[in-house]
């Protein structure tokens, strides 16, 4: 493990992102476990862009949607406490890559794009998931969790 470099200042702002990452992640993971009604049924099917064949395909496989209902929810509740905690600091920023990467592919920012949710949050080919995914992107370049975080003592360097 390298050794750190970072200035406090800088540390402190990286800590504070992926604080802020994480809690996103959490909240939004928990809000679809705390909903019974909730599926990525609807969001699969309005799939949009180079990739809307693959995703309405996995919209039209009930077992299919399970699965990934499932891996959304936990798999955002699971990001958002690594993040937070610092814990398998890692696995928790390349699953948040793979997984908004996903939102990214499935409804892109297309100007020609119309969503059944439209959103004020694109900017022509730029949209918050694809800034999230850069965020992650920096986070993984310089990890905090072994400085700030329970991968501290999880990796703890023996003598």
């Amino acid at each position: 493990m390298k050794e750190n470099n970072l200035s406090n200042r800088q540390l402190l702002v990286l800590v504070i992102a992926r604080v802020l990452m994480g809690w996103y992640c959490l909240y939004e993971g928990m809000v679809k476990v705390m909903n019974p009604n909730w599926s990525s049924f609807a969001y699969l099917n309005d799939s949009q862009g180079w990739f809307a064949g693959i995703f309405k395909a996995m919209a039209s496989n009930p077992g299919l949607v399970s699965v990934v209902d499932f891996l959304n929810e936990w798999g955002l509740v699971a990001i958002g406490l690594g993040l937070i905690l610092g814990l398998l600091t890692r696995v928790a920023t390349i699953s948040g890559v793979v997984l908004i990467s996903l939102y990214c592919l499935s409804h892109p920012s297309l100007i020609e794009a119309n969503y059944m949710l439209p959103s004020s949050e694109t900017a022509m080919w730029v949209g918050k998931n694809l800034i999230f995914v850069f965020l992650l992107l920096i986070l993984l370049l310089f990890p905090t969790g072994h400085i700030i975080g329970l991968d501290r003592l999880l990796f703890k360097k023996k003598n």
